[in-house]
């Protein structure tokens, strides 16, 4: 038996095993790196985040990136050149992060990374029925798996797609398996570039667990700061928290036809981006806005579609908790007013549940290698419309 894959039968039949989860969202802040000890599999899976760190990427891998961002004309050379760049450069995140932590590459049992989304493409968002549906992360883990000498797991969202899903949002296999509850019904509402919940009932209802987008999370308001600042996002609100939302411009950006979807749906930066604000500016006679209210009217926007979603959602139930995770939760001005908008729901942070919420999608990605290793796709038969299935491709290292 090759030696690679008879370490990887033995991974798979450990009690525990140590896993990286990766994550780098569309916001491109940085590398998300996750180290957790996971437990056994499936629902009575246990996981313990051992050490947490953002490795920030430099101006230079934003720029490389963004030239091919959820733009439909790209250079091809560039492309392909980036999905190697990505991948050896996770790879020496990961290497440092592990140096940071006095943590031998030997120690890992396996990578989990999500990779870098460049295109996001669903049907139900392209309105192209010529093509199936489809979504492209790339960073390759094989050169992450060579470049760290650790067996590395990528590309999950190809399964999901494969089986009948619009491979997004992946957070559903996760929050259900970690944070089901007897009595609350919770919403789990991570806000990264693109808002999205896990919806997860209580025991005592005979509801279906589901994830879903729900619209723009900070996606519009970073592209808005760093056309016209040259800044990554407009942070702790301090631009928005000076303007005032526009009524007619808010109106415009809410009649956007995907936000009035049934759940479950999905989107990404390939609709809510600074082209779709121009188009609400010039049908809403709003394009003389200063800036402080553009950015206020973005705000409200993202925290509006939010709540019409949740709520839309909760007719009929009782103790509702929302929890918040991702990088809208150190918004101030985002999180008040979904918090003061939804007073019959319990808001907090989603730090409440043991885990950091800056982790935990990197922590959900570990999990989902977990379930590839040692579980079974019958552990997430009951998510409402999402297949059952593990995921992502193997690579190793030698």
């Amino acid at each position: 038996m090759n030696l690679q894959i008879e370490r990887l039968y033995q991974i798979s039949r450990k009690k525990a095993r140590l896993i990286i989860g990766l994550m780098s969202g569309t916001s491109l802040d940085g590398l998300d790196i996750a180290l957790c000890r996971i437990a056994h599999a499936g629902k009575i899976t246990k996981i313990q985040l051992e050490k947490f760190s953002t490795m920030e990427y430099d101006d230079e891998f934003r720029t490389r990136v963004r030239e091919v961002f959820a733009k439909r004309h790209i250079d091809q050379q560039l492309f392909s050149g980036l999905n190697a760049y990505i991948g050896i450069t996770h790879a020496n995140l990961i290497n440092a992060a592990l140096k940071q932590w006095n943590i031998a590459n030997s120690e890992i049992d396996c990578i989990a990374s999500h990779g870098q989304t460049v295109y996001h493409a669903p049907k139900s968002l392209t309105k192209d029925q010529n093509w199936p549906n489809s979504t492209l992360q790339i960073g390759d883990g094989d050169h992450i798996a060579v470049h760290t000498g650790i067996i590395t797991l990528s590309d999950f969202r190809q399964k999901h797609i494969a089986a009948g899903g619009e491979g997004a949002p992946l957070a559903a296999y996760g929050d259900y398996l970690l944070f089901s509850h007897p009595t609350e019904n919770r919403f789990l509402l991570n806000i990264g570039g693109i808002s999205n919940f896990t919806f997860i009932p209580s025991h005592q209802t005979k509801l279906k667990a589901y994830a879903t987008d729900l619209g723009p999370g900070n996606t519009m308001m970073n592209q808005y700061m760093k056309t016209h600042f040259d800044t990554e996002m407009d942070k702790d609100a301090q631009m928005a928290k000076t303007g005032c939302v526009n009524e007619d411009l808010l109106n415009q950006l809410l009649a956007e036809e995907f936000l009035k979807l049934p759940f479950p749906k999905t989107t990404g930066p390939e609709l809510f981006n600074l082209i779709y604000l121009q188009r609400a500016q010039h049908s809403s006679k709003t394009t003389d806005l200063p800036h402080k209210d553009v950015m206020a009217t973005l705000n409200r926007f993202a925290a509006q579609a939010m709540v019409n979603g949740i709520r839309s959602q909760t007719e009929g139930l009782t103790d509702i908790a929302v929890y918040i995770s991702g990088g809208g939760l150190h918004n101030p001005l985002l999180f008040d007013y979904i918090k003061t908008s939804l007073p019959a729901c319990k808001v907090q942070s989603f730090a409440t549940l043991g885990i950091d919420p800056d982790a935990k999608e990197a922590v959900l990605f570990a999990l989902l290698a977990n379930e590839t290793l040692a579980g079974n796709k019958s552990n997430v038969a009951d998510i409402k419309d999402s297949p059952a299935v593990c995921m992502g491709k193997i690579s190793l290292p030698e």
